[in-house]
């Protein structure tokens, strides 16, 4: 770090948080807000590394929410990269106390830093987020792995850049917490839907989390998932349009009674739409996860490609899950039966290349623990 005459330096100071609130302000989530922000300590500091732990609530650990540089490699890092601080840690007890950073030349000579010498951090800084009100929100923190004495530059970045993160952290929380809450009711209504629709208990969980793996093998964002798991919770939210004695009927149903049934998904659709807050992936798997590749599906008879992504991938683990399950109509398929049958309508009701990576997930998971596959 080269000196600067204190305008200039303050004025680059003021650039420098200028843009990372900006940053900050327009960030989708917490990572991708807080990792810019993280950087800026590392080039503008003698710091090699630096993290942001946010307060989870429900456990009351600092847990590891965004790092960046060179982080320690020992294995009681990699224990709080799994499991985060406690809250009775010395140092973030003394960040709850503090009103300002804390900075420490050397963690050896500090009770307050006790455990940071075993992770080879040898200076550190720390701070505490906390929203406007005052409530603690998290901490971050910047350390070397050799001896320094912070400079009063890094000092006044390290402290400006706290306010930077509060704004990030306080909105993002309040935004989690929203998301949290739409999806426990989302969740909330599938299995509300298989309490009518008896002989589908369980279905809702188990094809969600599959399609979730599934999502995972083909590199789908985080972002996706979500939308994903969303749309998987209500994929059959349309059967509660449908009559009793159609959803209900312990036989086959004839043509009139399957059309009725069929009706199911522009009546999901419709609701879901209704919502006014899923994301258009969501709203593909309540509409096309009884589409077919070879265009012989339901309800708009949609072919190959043109079928969305997320009604591909569904419609594989929709019918995986209804063909290894018990029916009034039909008794289980073994998982190998199911994998065949799946296989066999590759290029007819199924994308082939979903069919290829879901295969290989099953196979794969039969390998590591069958019991829970089957």
């Amino acid at each position: 770090m080269g000196a600067s005459p204190p305008d200039e330096a303050a004025h680059s100071l003021a650039e420098r948080l200028l843009h990372l609130t900006h940053v900050a302000l327009s960030a989708p989530d917490l990572p991708s807000g807080i990792v810019p922000t993280l950087d800026a300590l590392i080039s503008d500091t003698a710091a090699v590394g630096s993290a942001y732990f946010h307060l989870e609530d429900q456990d009351l650990t600092f847990r590891v929410r965004a790092a960046a540089g060179e982080l320690p490699s020992t294995p009681a890092m990699q224990a709080i990269a799994t499991h985060g601080l406690p809250q009775h840690t010395p140092l973030l007890l003394a960040i709850q106390e503090s009103g300002a950073p804390l900075f420490f030349a050397d963690t050896a000579s500090s009770p307050v830093t006790a455990g940071f010498p075993e992770l080879n951090v040898v200076s550190l800084a720390a701070a505490p987020v906390r929203s406007s009100t005052g409530r603690l929100l998290g901490a971050f923190l910047m350390h070397t792995f050799v001896r320094h004495e912070w400079q009063a530059a890094e000092r006044d970045l390290f402290r400006s850049i706290g306010a930077t993160l509060a704004v990030l952290a306080g909105r993002l929380t309040a935004e989690q917490q929203a998301r949290d809450a739409r999806e426990a009711a989302l969740r909330a209504l599938g299995l509300a839907l298989e309490t009518r629709d008896q002989e589908t208990q369980g279905h809702t969980d188990r094809v969600t989390a599959r399609a979730e793996q599934l999502a995972v093998r083909l590199g789908w964002s985080v972002e996706r998932h979500q939308a994903l798991r969303w749309g998987a919770y209500l994929h059959d939210v349309g059967k509660i349009a449908i009559p009793d004695r159609i959803l209900l009927k312990p036989g086959l149903l004839d043509d009139v009674e399957r059309r009725e049934m069929q009706r199911h998904v522009l009546e999901g659709a419709r609701f879901a739409q209704a919502l006014g807050f899923l994301p258009p992936q969501a709203l593909n798997v309540i509409r096309d996860h009884h589409e077919r590749w070879d265009g012989a599906g339901y309800p708009h008879g949609t072919q190959g490609e043109a079928i969305s992504e997320e009604g591909r991938l569904f419609a594989v683990c929709d019918v995986f899950d209804a063909l290894t399950s018990v029916r009034p109509y039909k008794a289980a398929w073994s998982v190998e039966a199911a994998l065949a049958e799946v296989q066999a309508q590759a290029g007819r009701q199924f994308d082939p290349q979903v069919v290829t990576a879901f295969v290989t997930l099953i196979r794969e998971g039969l390998e590591q623990d069958p019991v829970q596959v089957a």
